[in-house]
């Protein structure tokens, strides 16, 4: 399944409005997507609970107090909300099984040279230097009446790293979010600008949300094809290779998830001596266990 997970060490970057919003756009694209709030603020899960049922869904990433991981099944897509400070082997962790890293800065000394440390470290991670892992870069809260955004596409350009665009100040954001609301959730006559500054970072996202099937990989099938929002992770053997295999509807031993709580190092070929699966949930109530990066500090 595609993972995009929103990166920034800074605090007060924009994670959380940006994951959410990405969020959004995919359930109304008909995905079963699932909103991972990696944060320990949480702020993701507390958006979440302010969403209106109506809405598209958005499934969330729960961790409870015993740091039990519940994947809700049938998720095909996954944002996640990572926290201030990530660096080490936890990014490197995050970075293992993502496909997409998209790292929201605002105009500040401060904040680019937060980002500009932070893509360093991911270009040392074989993921990334690959390009299996692909690092793009949004502006956030841009005043439109400054060269705020001229000024971070100079800095990005300088790093090589991929600028989509920006997304401008405004308390849209805010009146949305307090709501449970994105402005992809409004009509569009009431944020004409703000889809407008959406509609480059959309066009790279797509193909990341959505790639194209390989010619050894299952076609959809009639009854995903009459109901979109109805999908199915690609099966076991498919184009992709082991290291970028999916986690399914739990931590399947394999998938790039269960790399955390079994132990495996992705992209490396294990023994063909069979190994025994993680244990699975031996009453309706019980989960796999969350991976160690999760784990609360």
């Amino acid at each position: 399944m595609p993972v995009i997970a929103v990166v920034n060490r800074k605090g007060g970057s924009g994670k959380s409005t940006l994951a959410a919003h990405i969020a959004a756009w995919s359930a109304h694209q008909g995905n079963a997507v699932m909103l991972g709030d990696v944060d320990r603020q949480q702020s993701s899960r507390a958006w979440l609970r302010r969403r209106n049922p109506a809405l598209p869904a958005i499934a969330p990433w729960a961790l409870d107090q015993k740091n039990t991981l519940r994947v809700p099944p049938g998720i095909t897509h996954v944002v996640l909300d990572t926290p201030g400070g990530l660096h080490g082997f936890e990014l490197a962790r995050v970075v293992m099984f993502a496909d997409a890293i998209v790292m929201p800065v605002c105009h500040s000394m401060f904040d680019r040279e937060s980002a500009a440390a932070c893509h360093a470290e991911l270009l040392a991670l074989p993921r990334v230097a690959s390009g299996r892992c692909q690092v793009v870069t949004v502006g956030m809260r841009i005043d439109a009446r400054t060269r705020a955004g001229e000024t971070l596409r100079t800095w990005a350009d300088a790093l090589n790293l991929p600028f989509l665009g920006v997304l401008r100040e405004t308390q849209m954001y805010v009146r949305c979010l307090e709501k449970g609301l994105t402005i992809f959730d409004l009509p569009p006559a009431k944020a004409d600008a703000d889809l407008a500054q959406w509609q480059p970072i959309l066009s790279w996202l797509g193909p990341v949300f959505n790639p194209a099937l390989a010619a050894n990989d299952a076609p959809p099938s009639a009854a995903s094809t009459l109901r979109p929002s109805v999908r199915t992770p690609p099966p076991v053997g498919a184009s992709r290779p082991d290291s970028l295999m999916p986690a399914q509807e739990s931590l399947v031993h394999g998938g790039r998830l269960s790399a955390f709580a079994s132990g495996a190092r992705p992209g490396i070929a294990q023994s063909a001596t069979p190994t025994t699966a993680l244990p699975r949930a031996s009453t309706p109530g019980e989960s796999a266990r969350i991976p160690e990066f999760l784990r609360r500090g």
